[in-house]
């Protein structure tokens, strides 16, 4: 049995391999799209968010209970913060209003999916900057720790590198209909078809 430290530690170095094959995988897509990006700007297509859109994820998670977060300091985010990685899928009905799901894991010891969720999304791109807030709401279901229904609600912001390849950070708040509510933050990359 692998000691608490030693499992978080080769979660972390799973989650930094696991990113920086995606990257690798990325960098030839992103020159091909540089190269689309600038001819739809001359064209006047340049708008990387669109209705009828189809994105995937990748992403790491890290998340903290009711109590470090209600008594927020270093330390308990250093001792208590689960990390863990993810992925998920988006469609986009309309530029603005769309639906998406995640599937994340924080511990290999349990369940192979930790939680599962849907959410319907609002998006706001700002003109032709590349950065789009959003926020989101829905629910899901938790198979390890405890296995509940939950509630959540959260808010982000993602950058398109170019019309397919963007990064993204959000943060949510989970609401179990047992259990005591917890936060969780993502940070990944995100492919729109």
């Amino acid at each position: 049995m692998l000691k608490p430290k030693t499992k978080n530690k080769l979660m972390q170095n799973k989650i930094l391999c696991g990113g920086a094959i995606l990257m690798l995988a990325v960098k030839s897509t992103l020159g091909a799209d540089n190269m689309d990006a600038d001819q739809n700007l001359q064209h006047g297509r340049g708008d990387s968010y669109r209705a009828h859109e189809l994105s995937m994820d990748i992403f790491g998670s890290a998340s903290l209970g009711k109590y470090s977060l209600d008594h927020f300091s270093n330390a308990r985010v250093r001792q208590n913060t689960r990390l863990g990685a993810g992925v998920g899928l988006n469609y986009f009905f309309t530029r603005n209003f769309g639906i998406g799901g995640d599937l994340y894991s924080e511990d290999t010891s349990g369940a192979f999916i930790d939680s599962a969720s849907a959410n319907m999304i609002l998006r706001l791109p700002l003109g032709h900057s590349g950065f789009s807030p959003y926020a989101f709401g829905g629910g899901g279901y938790q198979f390890d720790l405890a296995k509940v229904w939950f509630a959540q609600v959260g808010a982000g912001i993602e950058y398109r590198f170019t019309k397919h390849v963007g990064a993204f950070l959000d943060g949510r708040w989970v609401f179990p209909d047992k259990t005591k509510y917890y936060g969780v933050a993502r940070l990944g990359l995100r492919y729109a078809f």
